[in-house]
């Protein structure tokens, strides 16, 4: 139960993180493309593999806080069906190449960005 109410606390965090960062992206850069839940995205997909490496290969914290950060958290942080809502609008109007572009930096960039989260923890952790 304490572990469940860890996940729930973590994703309120992690939603409201995502809200705060996406529209600030978003208020920088313009609507016309979705920059804001590609940072979004990026930037959690880093600190999974960051978290990955410090919380579950080296297990720093008990399980609790990894399910938080985690599951809670990062998982609620990070937004696959926002991502795939973007991907559907733009191919509705007829924006393939924004689909394709948004699809491949989306995927692409966010396996990047947790290679590199585990690979700098590994060599600050070493």
């Amino acid at each position: 139960m304490i572990e469940l109410f860890a996940i729930a606390i973590g994703g309120a965090l992690g939603a409201v993180s995502r809200f705060l960062l996406a529209d600030g992206i978003t208020g920088l850069l313009g609507s016309d493309f979705p920059y804001g839940i590609l940072v979004v995205n990026v930037v959690g997909s880093f600190f999974m593999g960051v978290c990955f490496e410090l919380l579950v290969e080296s297990t720093l914290l008990p399980a609790v806080w990894r399910s938080a950060i985690m599951v809670g958290f990062l998982g609620a942080f990070t937004t696959f069906s926002t991502f795939s809502m973007h991907v559907v609008g733009f191919l509705q109007v007829g924006r393939w190449l924004d689909a394709v572009a948004y699809i491949l930096g989306s995927v692409c960039l966010t396996v990047i960005a947790v290679i590199i989260g585990i690979f700098i923890t590994r060599q600050l952790t070493a």
